[in-house]
């Protein structure tokens, strides 16, 4: 039988050669490292650390999805107290979460292995922006180790445990997308799995104190002597080449490729960094003597480029020429400054310094141009079924209905589609977890200086937990105007369905109490009600009436997710178009279902030149039925 990953991180022997993935093998090396206490928020692409994690027997490691990432750094910092290694894993997006205490626990130290695993993820494949979490960690005053491969993610897990316990401080562990999501393969260490003991005795006190602003450099010094022999910063190729690529994370696998294709092996060396923060002076001050030009790759900003430039500024070395993304000369996806590195940017900077000429194989520009053009434009989707379809289209016929025009501020998880036409443009706003209710509030006040119009903003339920009860005591408290919608489809769905405080299940799958957010919001005095949002005429209704009552008030729609439910359901509604009802394009609806409805299962029949269901594709929620203005589409149950 086939293994799923999660039991060769587990179960996986010493000298076992195995398939992982970059966040499996961190799980493992946590594992070798004696971790007993693993916590995170979910948010991709850090997710799967965690998840593995709590495959482990509860009696050998504890395991939490904490309700955000300051609760759940102040937890495995607690552990970390108590001599316990821990690792609190997160993306980049929560570091800025949980940097209040980061930066305040690093001054008071710690005594067990602290590591804290953050994710970026340049070019934003599941984030609404693109992170550098390296100058956080240099803020905090934090060590960074940078992994380049799936197999040394492994092995700086462990080794980030070591230097922490050295240091008595955390230290960071920073992944990106391709390290995170690629597979390699790892052999694997002993685990250690022997009892482990937490003590915390009288006497052993962590403080937070400005007196303690030096202790926390003290560690950084004490980190950057540990990381000059670590074995994470190595050369490659001739060793009295004039020209260096130094690089870090993926970058060095981009920067390999690009040398091999232009054939410059033996005039080109590879400075690979894996210690970015502090870096490693004496064993890059070694590298720059006798260079005349540096190239740097690294993902997503200029930061190893900065600390080096800076590094070569006070030291007499000669004249050498730097090319990165401070010149514009390496330039990511999206601009010097932004977007993922890949080896046709290193090729180019290569060729540029060098004044090769190359051409990529395949086609030309014009020839790409020209098929590009015959490819359909294919917008950002919502999965068939899902409740947050409906309920935009409720939110989006409700303003129209009132006719205020009200202002909609957003806020992130799937729903952030609702800024785009997938989500029919509804969100004038859209920042961070949490901002929708703190920005409707503010905007509510501003009545008095002549905006009129309503507003409303709409919210996830792992969202409501991690980040918008406080706006919404800020709005109780301050006499806010404007109405919440919690869109609460019972997980954490956009990250991979993990649960959350009002799923009622643990990160073991084991039933725990559901905190109902009806419970928080009527408990701070706000009006509630719940509505199906399948249920869509009612949706659009209730929306209506509550935006013209005054005050704070909050609708929850709540329906499960539709790819949650349909791993449950053992019957399934069948939903069809009638065909001799469809008018076609004679129905003046603009072909609603499959131009405006957007679902996946909506599809149109150019044969007959009529609205059709993808059966194999349709969730069966039935919404599309209910707003067909022939009445074409049918559902009907099936055993």
């Amino acid at each position: 039988m086939h293994k799923m990953g999660w039991q060769d991180v587990i179960e996986g022997r010493p000298g076992d050669r195995v398939l992982l993935n970059g966040n499996e093998a961190i799980a493992r090396g946590a594992l070798e490292a004696g971790v007993r206490y693993a916590s995170s928020y979910p948010g991709s692409p850090s997710s799967e650390i965690v998840q593995t994690l709590s495959k482990v027997p509860d009696s050998e490691l504890y395991a939490e999805w904490s309700v955000n990432e300051i609760v759940s750094l102040e937890g495995a910092t607690a552990a970390s107290f108590a001599g316990l290694r821990a690792i609190c894993v997160m993306k980049a997006d929560g570091l800025n979460v949980a940097l209040d205490f980061l930066t305040s626990m690093n001054l008071g130290g710690c005594k067990g292995g602290l590591v804290v695993t953050v994710a970026d993820d340049p070019q934003g494949h599941s984030s609404v922006k693109e992170y550098d979490s390296r100058y956080l960690a240099k803020a905090a005053m934090v060590p960074v180790l940078e992994p380049s491969t799936v197999e040394e993610a492994r092995a700086m897990a462990i080794a980030a445990f070591n230097f922490s316990e050295q240091i008595k401080g955390p230290v960071i562990l920073r992944s990106v997308t391709r390290i995170s999501h690629s597979r390699g393969l790892v052999e694997l260490g002993k685990s250690v799995r022997e009892d482990k003991t937490a003590s915390l005795p009288a006497g052993d006190r962590f403080l937070t104190k400005t007196i303690f602003h030096m202790k926390a450099r003290d560690r950084l010094i004490k980190a950057a002597g540990i990381f000059e022999d670590c074995g994470f910063n190595y050369s490659e190729g001739p060793d009295k080449a004039d020209t260096a690529v130094f690089c870090s994370g993926t970058s060095l696998l981009y920067a390999r490729e690009a040398i091999e294709t232009l054939g410059l092996n033996d005039e080109i060396k590879l400075v690979k960094v894996g210690t970015t923060f502090p870096l490693p002076e004496k064993f890059i001050l070694s590298h720059l003597r006798g260079l005349k030009n540096a190239i740097f790759a690294e993902e997503v900003r200029s930061f190893i480029e900065e600390g080096i430039v800076l590094l070569y500024a006070r030291n007499n070395l000669g004249k050498i020429c730097f090319y990165g993304k401070l010149s514009g000369d390496v330039a990511g996806v999206r601009g010097p400054a932004c977007g993922e590195m890949n080896v046709d940017i290193m090729i180019k900077a290569l060729a540029k310094v060098y004044g090769i000429h190359y051409e990529a194989p395949g086609y030309t520009p014009e020839k790409t141009a020209e098929l590009s053009a015959l490819v359909p434009p294919r917008e950002y989707a919502m999965c068939p079924g899902c409740p947050h379809r409906a309920s935009f289209w409720a939110v989006k016929t409700a303003i129209a209905v009132d006719g205020r025009n009200s202002i909609v501020a957003g806020d992130i998880g799937c729903y952030c589609l609702g800024a785009w036409d997938t989500g029919f443009n509804l969100f004038d706003t859209l920042h961070c977890m949490g901002a929708g209710p703190g920005i409707a509030s503010g905007l509510s006040k501003l009545g008095r200086f002549g905006l009129k119009r309503p507003t409303v903003t709409i919210v996830g339920d792992s969202t409501f937990y991690h980040a918008v009860i406080p706006g919404l005591i800020n709005g109780q408290y301050s006499g806010s105007d404007y109405l919440c919608v919690v869109l609460d489809n019972s997980v954490t769905a956009m990250t991979g369905h993990q649960p959350h405080p009002g799923s009622g299940i643990s990160v073991y799958g084991r039933p725990v109490n559901a905190i109902k957010i009806e419970d928080i919001v009527r408990g701070l005095g706000i009006p509630c009600k719940i509505v199906d949002p399948y249920d869509n005429f009612l949706a659009a209704e209730t929306i209506c009436a509550m935006v013209r009552e005054p005050g704070i008030k909050v609708l929850i729609f709540r329906r499960e997710c539709a790819l949650v439910a349909a791993r449950k359901q053992r019957r399934k509604r069948r939903v069809y178009v009638d065909q001799s009802l469809c008018r076609g394009d004679a129905c003046g609806c603009g072909r609603f279902c499959v131009s405006v409805w957007g679902c996946p299962g909506n599809i149109w029949d150019h044969k007959t030149g009529k609205a059709n269901i993808d059966e194999a594709v349709c969730a069966g929620c039935g919404v599309c039925a209910s707003l067909c203005p022939a009445g074409a589409i049918v559902v009907e149950e099936v055993e």
